[in-house]
């Protein structure tokens, strides 16, 4: 009996001792994997300006030097709705009249695309009034994987990508605090 249960202690420490190897090494790899990288372009093919009118495709270029705030959404999305979009907006308002940092919305569709359309993402842009670019990406083909999504390798929605004024991706998460963040994106010079 002491034998068996020697065993039964040795087995439950060596699988603690497993799981505590495992939570470490997903900590370092996701460490590694938000490792700072260049900015792809964009890729976006559908935009409407701060207005809500249809524009140009919006370029990583026509932000040079500034901070970029990427936030990524799909109208269908709640954590989008009931947290994302407000601490966008709460960022948006207390870096008002800020010409260092730039927003951006981008409707990132990678499922739901009966639901997450374009006139979806105007919409919300209306809703929340954000006098922001947004941009409707459903793929090249209007029907699959967002190109922002896949080149930036975000993991769903609401997403948020912060990129610093030299296009180097700083931040891709969907947990943003955003308290800090406005802190910090007010000492961008």
């Amino acid at each position: 009996m002491k034998q068996l249960l020697t065993l039964v202690i040795a087995i439950l420490l060596s699988v603690a001792q497993t799981q505590a190897q495992k939570k470490k090494d997903n900590m370092e790899t996701q460490v590694k994997e938000n490792k700072v990288f260049k900015a792809p372009e964009f890729n976006v093919k559908d935009w409407i300006d701060a207005n809500g009118n249809k524009t140009d495709q919006v370029k990583l270029s026509d932000f040079d030097g500034k901070f970029k705030v990427v936030y990524c959404f799909q109208s269908w999305c709640p954590g989008c709705h009931s947290v994302g979009l407000p601490n966008l907006q709460k960022m948006v308002n207390a870096l008002e009249g800020n010409d260092k940092v730039a927003f951006v919305a981008i409707q990132t569709v990678f499922e739901g695309h009966h639901a997450n359309t374009y006139d979806k993402m105007v919409e919300t842009q209306k809703k929340y009034d954000l006098k922001i670019p947004f941009g409707h990406d459903a793929g090249d083909d209007g029907e699959s994987r967002s190109n922002f999504m896949s080149n930036y390798q975000t993991g769903g929605t609401p997403w948020f990508v912060l990129i610093d004024q030299h296009n180097n991706v700083v931040f891709a998460d969907f947990h943003l605090n955003v308290d800090a963040a406005i802190e910090v994106l007010k000492n961008i010079k």
